[in-house]
């Protein structure tokens, strides 16, 4: 689910006008890698069904599943374990991005005392719009889950089951995150919640705790079963919302405005605005901007919904708007475009930032009146960026 931008379509939109398709609805966000080669994902369709989530006293089913460290990982390999804790979760939800640190915590607490946390993920990359995105830096890609892991400092291993949810339909978590416990016999003693109480900072995983004192205990789990609360599992025929959010997206309008140098300062300064506002400055002639230009649009319809919005300004020479317009409506940028129509290009330069030395691509991040908190020349690193978003204080990770 990488995004693509045909090499052959780029140079015949450079040479003859022709533009890079915009990405498709089983696209999805290009990201920083660190997974081990060894395993390659292949998401595979998956006919629906019920899922039942694994009852309380059944023998746990085994699993074989790639890792992040790009190792395979069986039950098998944790056999001195006394308690096995399986985590189901996700990179991409913010009920599972709060809960992080809680089950880290937990790893940190229990693993003298043979307890080993495995998190698998179990969704398919093929369930995921862009527009559940809105919490993250990340999708549930498998080769995300490497980001992801070192990012956040997981004292357990990550699990993908993504390609076809072979273990994930035998244990039926029905939410991100889920949590089940095996005692000594892999035989399921608990399934259900950390704890009741999502926002970081107000629990400490207490129902994950008792559930794993009684069985080091040699006790009954005094509540062997509670509700979870989270992302529902995006199994692989949760397909439809894709295309119909990806035909929406492409049938929204696209519009060039020309706009002179008090129209940029006036985007610069976001005054009176309620959001952050990314600002690309790109041209039709400056491949780099054509490559990643697609990109900035995924951003938009991840964080879009939330206190976001991306600007576009092309800085093609004045007579050339219908030239960058026929790009825009190529990539189906339907946002606000604006179209630089001053004779001196470097009222532009300094309209926009000062520090700019005029190069192109030019990006720039800016709060609610105008305070610069991303600024950068040439093409970006979108990795950063989603987290110089997501990571700020107007939005954040969790409800």
């Amino acid at each position: 689910m990488n995004l693509r931008c045909p090499i052959v379509a780029l140079f015949s939109f450079l040479l003859i006008g022709c533009a890079s398709e915009a990405p498709d609805a089983e696209t999805s966000v290009s990201q920083e890698t660190t997974a081990a080669p060894s395993f390659q994902a292949d998401p595979q369709p998956v006919e629906a069904r019920e899922v039942a989530t694994l009852a309380v006293g059944s023998p746990a089913p085994d699993f074989n599943l790639p890792g992040a460290d790009g190792e395979m990982h069986s039950m098998e390999d944790y056999a001195d374990a006394e308690v096995l804790v399986l985590a189901f979760t996700a990179n991409h939800c913010p009920t599972a991005q709060a809960y992080e640190q809680r089950l880290i915590d937990f790893q940190r607490d229990y693993a003298d005392r043979g307890v080993q946390v495995i998190a698998i993920s179990p969704n398919s990359p093929l369930g995921l719009l862009y527009e559940e995105l809105g919490y993250t830096d990340l999708n549930d890609d498998y080769d995300q889950l490497a980001v992801r892991s070192d990012y956040a400092n997981f004292n357990f291993p990550y699990l993908y089951d993504g390609d076809d949810h072979r273990v994930s339909l035998q244990y039926g978590p029905v939410a991100t995150p889920h949590m089940f416990i095996l005692d000594r016999d892999r035989v399921l003693r608990y399934t259900g919640r950390l704890d009741e109480s999502e926002r970081p900072g107000t629990a400490n995983a207490e129902d994950l705790r008792a559930a794993t004192d009684a069985l080091l205990a040699g006790e009954e789990v005094p509540t062997p079963t509670t509700p979870t609360f989270g992302c529902s599992t995006k199994w692989a025929w949760k397909t439809e919302y894709n295309e119909k959010s990806e035909a929406t997206w492409k049938a929204r309008p696209v519009k060039l405005e020309e706009a002179d140098v008090a129209k940029v300062k006036e985007l610069v300064a976001n005054e009176g605005s309620d959001k952050l506002r990314l600002i690309n400055v790109w041209a039709t002639w400056c491949g780099p901007c054509v490559m990643e230009y697609p990109q900035f649009l995924v951003l938009q319809r991840m964080y879009g919904a939330r206190d976001f919005e991306f600007v576009s300004i092309s800085a093609d020479k004045p007579d050339k708007g219908d030239r960058a317009l026929k790009f825009l409506e190529q990539v189906h940028s339907a946002v606000d475009n604006y179209h630089f129509v001053g004779d001196n290009i470097y009222e532009l330069v300094e309209a926009l930032d000062p520090n700019w030395n005029g190069a192109l691509p030019y990006t720039l991040l800016v709060e609610p009146g105008g305070k610069v908190v991303y600024a950068h020349q040439a093409e970006v690193d979108f990795l950063e960026l989603k987290r110089a978003i997501v990571e700020h204080e107007m939005m954040g990770r969790v409800y």
